[in-house]
């Protein structure tokens, strides 16, 4: 008589993009393979605020349309990280990417092409109802196919015996206790919203950035500790994040504005210190963010435009601040307004339109139109170099805010972590915890990457139980 074999056990921590695809994957991996395996989810929030930062965003996808990638996306890729990142990684996220999205529609995740924000970008695909119904429909998926979820629920420490995981330490309503575990996937996100780390690596100013959105505070780094205890290797811009500059006076989630290259930035002072037109905006919101936190004075500058802003097309995609902006009917009272220098206001805003000497009727808000300032402008002006003349005056007070950071555990494309460059057995992680990313953030990146290494890791840990 043939004995039935005891039930596996597999934890999957975190509930963003990347935990529900491999907690989602890994139970039907197992239906599938009809073994007896238990797919439980952990995540440390409520069930009311659970789904990490994929809760609160757009989602936006770097593909072609749901069945392709561009073709130069790995070199795309590589390029954003100044080729230090791993060729083999983003070749498995193009090759998974197709099948990925077709999976997540099979679960009742409806995609459109987004119009992106004002300025052309890569091509992206996006979620009908963006991170909210991802988090919705997946978890409801979820919860269909078996997997048990575990809220309030922190993730403190791996046990391990003879090398192999044994459970997952965690603590809830106040008490420890240590889940049977056999493979765990890590997918709880970065580490911006703990203080003493975003401390450590970026200093004594981070602890006080803004967070972007009200999930990215649950993003305190557990996964990546517990596994660095075990000795994982690590990976990744330990000093990058990916950062916005969002209204200092919003408080709803990821209040960007972007219009800043269409007029001026200046600082408390009056002063401007950068080129605002060196690019379009996913390439310069990063430096731009990070420099208003820690290089600007107070933290906070002041983007400055006309009402010629009202003119640009569909300029609203270009705002989520649910403020209105600052306006008066000259500088010196809209510097008085919002808390800066007018003397020094006026005069920059004078010297900045007397080199504003390109034809206006070039002025293209949708992609870099090479209206710049003359050379004697400095900073420069290399794009949209307008003046800003028509009153009413515009100000927006902003502030730099942290989506993610980019250190994080050294993963190969089959999602295992790595220790001395090799797997450690049965652990596996995925999204934002993953350092993958160098220098900058590949534009719309972090949700696809995140949905297809959930996915592979939790088919691997399924492949991982079975072959015992």
């Amino acid at each position: 008589m043939a004995v039935a074999s005891a039930a596996r056990n597999l934890i999957v921590v975190g509930q963003g993009a990347a935990g529900l695809a491999a907690a989602l994957a890994a139970a039907e991996a197992a239906r599938a393979h009809s073994r007896p395996i238990n797919v439980t989810l952990a995540d440390k929030a409520t069930q009311d605020e659970a789904g990490g930062n994929t809760r609160w965003s757009p989602s936006n996808m770097r593909m072609a349309s749901t069945d392709r990638v561009e073709p130069s996306f790995v070199h795309d890729m590589l390029a954003a990280s100044n080729f230090q990142g791993d060729q083999s990684y983003f070749a498995r996220l193009v090759k998974e990417a197709p099948a990925t999205v077709k999976w997540l529609a099979s679960h009742g995740i409806e995609f459109i092409q987004p119009t992106y924000y004002l300025a052309k970008g890569p091509p992206r695909i996006q979620p009908v109802g963006g991170g909210p119904t991802l988090v919705k429909e997946l978890t409801r998926a979820a919860k269909l196919a078996g997997v048990v979820f575990r809220y309030g629920c922190v993730a403190r420490e791996i046990a391990i015996k003879n090398d192999r995981i044994t459970g997952l330490v965690v603590e809830q309503n106040g008490t420890r206790q240590t889940l049977a575990a056999d493979t765990i996937v890590l997918a709880c996100g970065g580490f911006q919203g703990n203080a003493d780390m975003m401390r450590a690596h970026f200093g004594d100013g981070a602890a006080t950035m803004r967070l972007i959105s009200p999930g990215t505070r649950f993003n305190t780094g557990d996964g990546i500790r517990m596994a660095q205890r075990l000795g994982a290797d690590r990976s990744g811009d330990w000093n990058g994040m990916h950062a916005e500059p969002v209204d200092a006076r919003a408080r709803n989630s990821a209040p960007v504005v972007l219009v800043y290259p269409y007029g001026i930035v200046v600082d408390k002072n009056g002063r401007r210190f950068f080129d605002e037109g060196a690019g379009l905006v996913h390439e310069t919101w990063e430096w731009f963010a990070r420099a208003i936190h820690f290089k600007a004075p107070g933290s906070m500058v002041y983007a400055i435009l006309d009402s010629r802003l009202f003119e640009i097309a569909d300029y609203q995609r270009a705002i989520r601040s649910e403020l209105p902006p600052v306006h008066a009917d000259t500088l010196a009272a809209l510097a008085k307004l919002i808390g800066v220098d007018a003397d020094n206001l006026v005069a920059t805003v004078a010297a900045y339109n007397a080199a504003c000497v390109g034809d206006p009727s070039r002025f293209d808000a949708t992609g870099c139109d090479g209206l710049a300032a003359a050379q004697t402008l400095q900073p420069p002006k290399s794009n949209w170099a307008r003046a800003v003349s028509v009153p009413p005056f515009l100000g927006y007070p902003l502030v730099g805010a942290v989506a993610y950071t980019f250190g994080g555990l050294a993963t190969d494309d089959r999602a295992r972590v790595l220790r001395n460059g090799a797997p450690i057995h049965g652990l596996f992680a995925a999204g934002e915890m993953t350092g993958h990313f160098y220098a900058t953030a590949p534009n719309a990146v972090s949700v696809l990457r995140a949905f297809v290494f959930g996915r592979i890791a939790g088919r691997e840990a399924v492949e991982n139980l079975t072959a015992r």
